[in-house]
């Protein structure tokens, strides 16, 4: 227990701990008859997904968000493999620099390490889980058809540089969660519909629909 949560390990614990409690979440939302997107709005409920912070969503993010497979499994499930890889991989680090040579790293050099090492990991598991466990999910229906849906805004805030996840069902009633940013100047916010008019690598534009009965 000291070993973990010593000062330079505790970006580790951190994620560890924070993996562990979304969880428990999850199985006592489940338990409760709500899904997994549920889970996540309830514990991610202001996620600015505009990571690369270049304005331009059809960049670095789009290109990070398409390596890792996002939109093949939830975002849920992506953010707890994450947490497991980046935690798991910095301990074992330190733990083997501790046992070798006596030191570990400090936590703002660990903490990059274990980050890069990890997104090999989140890629691989996303493609296996895509295959294995969301197979019809991934199946049903390609991304090229995604466009003409209606969706609803479930994380963050889509606006023009920013964009947001939203999550729509296709004819299977396969759920499907997508990143959207708007082709104006409307911001979107969570509970907002948006219509895909224009796939844009890992990102989809989106306008506000014009048939509010749309569904």
């Amino acid at each position: 227990m000291e070993f973990l949560f010593a000062d330079n390990n505790m970006p580790f614990s951190i994620a560890l701990m924070l993996m562990l409690i979304i969880a428990v979440m999850e199985g006592a939302l489940t338990l409760i008859g709500l899904g997994m997107s549920q889970a996540l709005d309830s514990l991610l409920p202001d996620i600015d997904a505009d990571m690369d912070g270049s304005g331009s969503s059809g960049g670095a993010l789009s290109n990070l968000l398409g390596w890792i497979r996002f939109g093949q499994v939830p975002m849920l499930i992506l953010l707890v493999v994450f947490l497991a890889a980046f935690s798991l991989i910095g301990l074992a680090l330190q733990l083997a620099l501790d046992n070798a040579l006596g030191f570990t790293l400090p936590a703002v050099i660990a903490a990059p390490l274990a980050f890069m090492g990890s997104l090999p990991v989140l890629r691989t598991s996303t493609g296996i889980l895509a295959k294995v466990v969301f197979k019809d999910e991934t199946e049903s229906i390609s991304s090229n058809s995604f466009v003409g849906h209606i969706a609803v805004i479930t994380v963050g805030e889509a606006r023009l540089g920013s964009a947001a996840e939203a999550r729509f069902s296709d004819r299977f009633g396969t759920s499907h969660y997508v990143m959207v940013e708007p082709i104006d100047d409307n911001i979107f916010k969570q509970g907002d519909k948006v219509l895909l008019v224009e796939e844009r690598g890992a990102i989809f534009s989106v306008i506000a629909p014009t048939n509010p009965n749309l569904k």
